[in-house]
């Protein structure tokens, strides 16, 4: 069972013993998303930053639980910088003090491969609980226990363009994170594992 001793060098560990899968980006829209873990108060558990995508139209991932981040831009120097941008512009934290503990799997949509795009993840450990300040992107935030989400598995049904999808989930105080955020999260448990 995960607990407290999920530091932040043990995390890092984890991510540093394996190489994530990497897409050939060259081709592909690319953007990143940042997996930001807030570290344990003494006997607790790991909390990890879900947002909720405000309704938006034209947006693919409207209404969506995820992780923070967005598209890469051509001031970006790697996806690195945009996590880092993305994440502040949508939440207002600074990345800047926190710990960069590594990266998971590059991913693509499969619902909607014609997308064109690749998202690379990065995880990301803050000692203390940040300020939030929500861009118009951004409904709502949640911070959750990383590692009871594993007891938080399901299949549920989503709607998704007029259309009933059966899909692997967590399910999170009422909400669904599925997609990749779902696949995002699955990768980062399964390292910890």
């Amino acid at each position: 069972m995960f607990s407290s001793a999920w530091t932040a060098d043990r995390i890092a560990g984890e991510l540093a013993r394996r190489k994530p899968v990497e897409l050939e980006l060259a081709q592909f829209q690319q953007a990143a998303v940042a997996a930001i873990l807030l570290g344990p108060p003494a006997g607790g558990e790991t909390e990890l930053l879900l947002i909720e995508r405000a309704l938006r139209q034209g947006d693919p991932w409207s209404g969506h639980m995820a992780l923070p981040g967005g598209r890469r831009e051509p001031s970006d120097p790697d996806l690195g910088a945009t996590a880092v941008r993305e994440v502040r512009e949508e939440t207002g934290i600074d990345l800047a003090g926190a710990r960069l503990l590594g990266r998971l799997d590059d991913l693509r949509p499969i619902r909607r491969s014609s997308l064109g795009i690749a998202v690379r993840p990065f995880v990301f450990w803050v000692a203390e609980r940040p300020k939030l300040v929500l861009s118009d992107e951004v409904a709502d935030t949640l911070w959750v226990p990383l590692f009871s989400l594993g007891a938080r598995a399901a299949e549920t049904d989503v709607q998704h363009r007029g259309e009933s999808l059966r899909v692997p989930a967590y399910l999170v105080e009422q909400r669904v994170v599925w997609g990749m955020t779902q696949r995002v999260l699955e990768n980062l448990l399964q390292v910890t594992a």
